[in-house]
């Protein structure tokens, strides 16, 4: 493979009059995309000293490192079972170092030493991972305020819109890939990892990538990739936030590991504030309460078994900026006099859901679909265990 590497080289003339060695120390560029030598990666990680690893998944171990000209950068070295064809791979390269959003990490460019050995290097987010800062060793109790949450929900679903509308699917939506600048802004990692490796369907054994605990169950079964294979993680991604617990966790029951289960079967049984990160106040703050309901059904929404009851990332990011605001009351134009707020005050231990809100008004349909699949809609729950006549009439 290094030796297709040089001769795809030589015949771009990328190298110039050094292609032959690939350390020569040399600014290089591939339809505008900065190809760093392997040499210059190696010196600012230490030689990829293990002191300086950052983290490792499913496509490569990421090193911390400090260029020549001073910019920190993470370094994914991949693993070489996933590199293929050296052109494909350079073409996809260009085209992921044109995105460029304020909530996407960015992709400096590239190396390739041999083939096998091929680098990517990112800007560096000094901040740690969502869930390092969730339920992991950045964890402090009222760290991550409620608010500060929010606008990672808002971030994350961003980047995850503006990916969606570039023909991109992430398909590794965790915590673990979103990560914390100084000001606690989210910016998306690994986005282009999904491009760059795509499923070879013609190996039926071949599982589906992605993460336990994220992975759309659809996509699990059918081998069926589509952008609401990333709305269902996102769902996972709105329950960490919810509740500060780890997506997967073998210390729970046994049908309770994975945390959409463990979170499906409290609201179930109407014990929503089991799951609320008690450092919120979530029973003594009724806007605060009415926020993270909101944003629980969203998240039961997202998590559906059937994606096509799944909302777009559009509909999620328009409805979390709503309830960021505040104005996520029901704007169907028929809803008659049951506006006002979105969850009414109840003496009982539960609250009410929002009104159904009209798929005509652009707005998502919350949780009030008789065709919601199994396990059913919690709305059923608070509306059978409530006092209160519901606020939609």
């Amino acid at each position: 493979m290094g030796h297709i590497w040089v001769k795809y080289a030589q015949s771009r003339n990328i190298y110039g009059d050094s292609f032959q060695n690939p350390d020569t120390e040399i600014d290089m560029i591939f339809f505008g995309v900065p190809v760093f030598s392997y040499k210059e990666l190696q010196e600012a990680t230490n030689n990829f000293d293990s002191t300086r690893k950052l983290g490792d998944g499913g496509f490569g171990i990421v090193y911390h490192g400090t260029l020549r000209d001073g910019r920190e950068v993470a370094i994914k070295h991949l693993f070489e079972h996933n590199y293929k064809r050296v052109e494909q791979f350079m073409n996809e390269i260009e085209i992921l170092s044109r995105l460029r959003h304020r909530n996407l990490v960015s992709l400096y460019g590239c190396t390739s030493r041999h083939a096998q050995e091929l680098l990517l290097v990112y800007e560096y987010i000094p901040n740690g991972t969502v869930a390092s800062h969730l339920h992991g060793e950045l964890a402090r109790v009222g760290l991550l305020t409620w608010p500060i949450r929010m606008q990672i929900a808002i971030d994350t679903a961003t980047a995850l819109s503006y990916l969606h509308s570039s023909n991109i699917i992430h398909r590794d939506v965790k915590t673990n890939n979103v990560l914390l600048d100084i000001n606690f802004s989210a910016k998306v990692a690994d986005f282009g990892l999904s491009r760059l490796f795509p499923n070879d369907v013609s190996h039926v054994s071949t599982a589906p990538q992605g993460s336990p605990g994220y992975l759309d169950p659809e996509y699990f079964q059918c081998y069926r990739l589509t952008d609401k294979s990333d709305v269902y993680s996102f769902g996972v991604v709105l329950m960490e936030l919810i509740s500060s617990m780890p997506a997967v966790d073998a210390a729970r029951e046994r049908d309770e590991v994975n945390l959409a289960n463990f979170f499906m079967k409290r609201i179930q049984k109407g014990k929503l504030r089991e799951l609320v990160d008690p450092s919120f106040g979530f029973e003594s703050d009724q806007v605060l309460k009415r926020m993270v309901t909101s944003v629980a059904e969203l998240a039961f929404r997202c998590v559906q078994g059937d994606n096509e009851l799944r909302p777009s990332m559009d509909q999620v990011l328009e409805f979390l900026k709503k309830i960021q605001s505040g104005n996520y009351e029901s704007e169907n134009p028929e809803k008659g006099d049951h506006g006002g707020n979105v969850i009414s005050s109840t003496s009982t231990e539960e609250v009410q859901p929002p009104p159904s809100v009209s798929r005509n008004s652009g707005q998502i349909e919350i949780l009030m679909n008789n065709k919601l699949s199994s396990p059913r809609s919690f709305t059923d729950k608070w509306e059978n265990e409530s006092t209160t006549p519901n606020v939609s009439g």
